[in-house]
């Protein structure tokens, strides 16, 4: 069952991969802006170091995105996104589509 997780998550991910380098080429060969970059504070109770590591890799290695730091508690994640519209809406963007799968698959 892990091996499946697993799997789903790797297909996830690459889609995820592939979506935000159209994003950030799109803006980047077009003369106007779109990005509204900004920080936002992650809450994630409860995981593991691993998967701390596996979390904060995955987000700095998908374009737009990059961890800045990690609180001393091991409680919330700071990262920078260059599109955030609703700082709300993209915090629990990252909670359920990679928060929770990180728990899943890890």
């Amino acid at each position: 069952m892990k091996i499946i997780k697993l799997f789903s998550f790797a297909l996830f991910y690459m889609k995820e991969v592939v979506i935000s380098n159209f994003m950030v080429a799109y803006d980047v060969l077009t003369k106007k802006h779109h990005m509204t970059p900004g920080f936002v504070a992650i809450p994630i109770p409860d995981l593991t170091d691993r998967q701390l590591l596996v979390l904060s890799n995955l987000l700095t290695m998908t374009p737009g995105s990059i961890t800045i730091d990690l609180s001393l508690d091991k409680q919330t994640l700071y990262i920078h996104a260059m599109y955030i519209d609703n700082v709300e809406d993209v915090r629990t963007e990252i909670i359920e589509k990679y928060v929770n799968r990180v728990r899943e698959a890890f």
